[in-house]
């Protein structure tokens, strides 16, 4: 049993080499020879196992490509008829590299997504929307943010102040204020200096702008608290202009006291400080004005309406009278008051000790019986004179 076993396996190996061997050569015997290849147009393996050989004269076909004819003589020269010319050349298109795709937020249109993209702009504010240029012509700046808290939000450079009846009043120069320091300030000339002046009997022109914004200490102090100049809330002014050309000078002494007084009244009114003349050493010539916020609403107005200055100083004494006595003579005079002065105070200094002297003396005129009336009874002696000798 086993020897056949392994008679078999031995035989296996042999069949299967014999298989191989003629498949091989039926493979090579179905092959066409050289000749029959050229005659059917290049028969290869590909039409083998594809199916139906391709005929030779679609291979020649699909070869062949087609030229054009040539021009004619008797065609146009180029560019000279539409036709002739032929279609415009076409550039190359050139692909735009695609964006990436955003992210869009979803329920959200074209509309939002443009407002959350671009910068919000800051609200008018009321003051603002105010301050039109029937009142003032004060066009609206950017903010400004300095070192130490300087600047501010909502500025505007107030250029002109236009009066009820259209007439506009100068700003000079411009002042660099927060909006609502800019109306206090219209508000004012429009309603009180405006009036005011017209008693003078002109009409005001223009403003005197001393300072405005300028980002520094209290009364330029280097190191001082923080000044309202710097937060574009104050304003100083010198005086006006009047349209006959006079010159107003609030600190001047020489304008009239009751208007100087009427424009004091006017800005205690109105602003939340008034600094002037001996309110300090650095607003004898200016009248500085602000709204700071303060606790309760305070108010401070400090500034004193000063009397003009007499017209001429008492520098030198006055000559000496051609019928005055001689030098010497009101010398020797002077020294006999002096010494009349002081026989006056000796005599004074007697009448101090005359009750005393007075005292003895009654003492002395006393009757003989009210001596002997004494000596019998020694205890109702009085001891007048001897308390006045104390």
């Amino acid at each position: 049993m086993n020897s056949s076993a392994r008679q078999g396996a031995g035989k296996w190996p042999a069949v299967g080499k014999m298989v191989t061997a003629v498949a091989a050569l039926g493979l090579v015997a179905a092959l066409p020879s050289p000749g029959q290849a050229r005659g059917h147009g290049g028969f290869g393996l590909d039409q083998l196992f594809e199916g139906r050989p391709r005929s030779h004269h679609a291979a020649v076909h699909a070869a062949a490509v087609p030229l054009p004819r040539p021009r004619p003589a008797e065609a146009p020269p180029r560019g000279t008829t539409e036709e002739a010319r032929g279609e415009p050349e076409i550039p190359p298109a050139t692909e735009v590299p695609a964006k990436p795709a955003e992210h869009k937020p979803s329920g959200q249109n074209p509309a939002e997504q443009a407002a959350h993209a671009a910068p919000a702009a800051p609200p008018v504010s009321a003051c603002r929307q105010a301050l039109t240029e029937e009142i003032a012509i004060a066009p609206s700046i950017p903010s400004i943010h300095g070192p130490g808290g300087c600047g501010g939000d909502d500025l505007v450079r107030l250029e002109a102040i236009v009066l009820p009846d259209k007439h506009r009043v100068s700003v000079s120069p411009p002042a660099t204020l927060r909006c609502s320091m800019a109306a206090g300030v219209a508000d004012w000339v429009r309603s009180d200096i405006a009036p005011l002046t017209q008693k003078l009997g002109s009409e005001i022109t223009s403003l005197d702008d001393y300072d405005s914004y300028d980002c520094r200490g209290r009364n330029g102090i280097k190191g001082a608290p923080i000044s309202e100049h710097a937060k574009a809330n104050a304003f100083d002014v010198r005086g006006f202009k009047l349209a006959d050309g006079r010159d107003i000078g609030l600190t001047d002494r020489s304008e009239p006291r009751d208007f100087r007084e009427d424009v004091l009244h006017s800005v205690c009114t109105r602003f939340m400080t008034v600094l002037g003349p001996d309110s300090d050493w650095y607003h004898e010539d200016h009248i500085h004005l602000d709204l700071m916020e303060r606790h309760n609403n305070y108010k401070i107005c400090q500034w004193d309406v000063l009397d003009p200055l007499p017209r001429v100083a008492p520098l030198m004494p006055e000559e000496r009278p051609a019928d005055a006595p001689p030098r010497e003579v009101a010398k020797q005079e002077g020294a006999k008051g002096e010494g009349t002065k002081g026989e006056g105070t000796k005599e004074e200094g007697a009448k101090e000790e005359a009750p005393a002297a007075e005292g003895d003396q009654q003492e002395e005129t006393r009757p003989a019986e009210a001596r002997e009336a004494e000596q019998q009874h020694p205890k109702s002696k009085r001891h007048h004179s001897a308390k006045l000798r104390k």
